[in-house]
């Protein structure tokens, strides 16, 4: 099978093709390392059905190039992390919005089968104890920036819905939760590799607010199952499927886990959300999400724990240095 990865150059992009190569598959990857990076993808570009194309899925000349020839196009090539979404909303909307809507043209003239990533941060300021994919999005004022990025990816969905029902294209709908490992930067804000960076250095492992708000954390391995598992089966299309972990951890105890387990020196400290970012910043107490429906399809479980998803990450930086 051809497949276009778009974005494929990036933290979950690299790990995907390698695997759809592992697998046998023919892998294009479309990206132009705004946030990727050519290194995550240096010992593939060398192996036999590979091909990367640098470039924009805003350009569209390219893009529809490149789906024309596969058969499958996985769509990663989204703006990532919150900290890059409130520093330049207009480019992060704009990429996302505007790349999604010509690979879903593109896709659609040529009949091709789909699979868009999606993010937690759709459910916005909900805050159940655990959110199913039909919950409720409860957003605040427009004027913060973060709900903009909410706002752009559930138009996303709203689209890839939309091609389903009425023109009936194959498309999966993949909404992620802190998705975590090695290749992750942390120069977008994402806390994993961020308190990672910071223990290997010794530096203060900075906590964001009081440090007890409640996440998830999946290994990108079994992001990637889940992806290629719903890749594969028929009756995947036409939904959306949250895939996160199920192990749950405020973020004062993942950063206490990383300075265990690396054994660091670093000390742990608070930082008030006005310092990183702006006054109005919104945050949630808890993000978990339900994964009933894709186990129910795929029977899709978590491999990888915390403890385990940090020492593999620690040992593949380890190799690197």
């Amino acid at each position: 099978m051809k497949v276009l990865v778009t974005g494929g150059a990036g933290f979950i992009g690299s790990h995907l093709s390698e695997r759809l190569l592992d697998d046998g598959h023919e892998v294009a990857v479309l990206d132009n390392l705004s946030t990727g990076d050519a290194k995550n993808i240096e010992k593939i570009r060398v192996r036999d059905n590979f091909l990367f194309h640098y470039g924009s899925v805003l350009d569209k000349s390219l893009l529809f190039s490149l789906i024309r020839e596969s058969e499958v196009v996985v769509h990663l090539a989204t703006a990532v992390g919150v900290k890059l979404i409130v520093e330049d909303p207009l480019n992060s909307i704009e990429t996302t919005w505007r790349g999604t809507e010509h690979v879903f043209d593109a896709a659609n003239r040529f009949k091709k089968r789909v699979i868009i990533a999606s993010t937690s941060e759709i459910f916005g300021k909900n805050e159940s104890q655990v959110l199913k994919e039909d919950d409720d999005r409860i957003l605040g004022t427009t004027r913060i920036r973060r709900w903009g990025y909410s706002c752009t990816m559930a138009l996303n969905e709203f689209f890839a819905m939309a091609y389903h029902q009425e023109r009936k294209l194959p498309v999966i709908v993949a909404r992620l939760f802190n998705v975590c490992g090695p290749r992750q930067s942390g120069r977008f804000g994402m806390v994993f590799p961020r308190f990672l960076s910071a223990a290997f250095s010794s530096d203060p492992i900075e906590v964001f607010g009081d440090g007890h708000q409640i996440r998830t954390f999946l290994y990108v391995d079994d992001a990637v199952d889940a992806i290629t598992g719903l890749l594969k089966s028929d009756k995947a299309y036409g939904e959306i499927y949250n895939i996160g972990g199920t192990e749950e951890i405020s973020i004062i105890e993942l950063a206490r886990r990383i300075v265990k387990l690396t054994r660091s020196q670093s000390k742990i400290t608070k930082i008030p959300y006005e310092d990183v970012f702006s006054h109005d910043f919104e945050d949630m107490r808890i993000r978990v999400p339900n994964i009933d429906k894709i186990q129910s399809v795929i029977d899709f479980k978590p491999r990888i724990g915390i403890d385990e998803a940090i020492e593999r990450t620690i040992a593949y930086i380890n190799n690197d240095l």
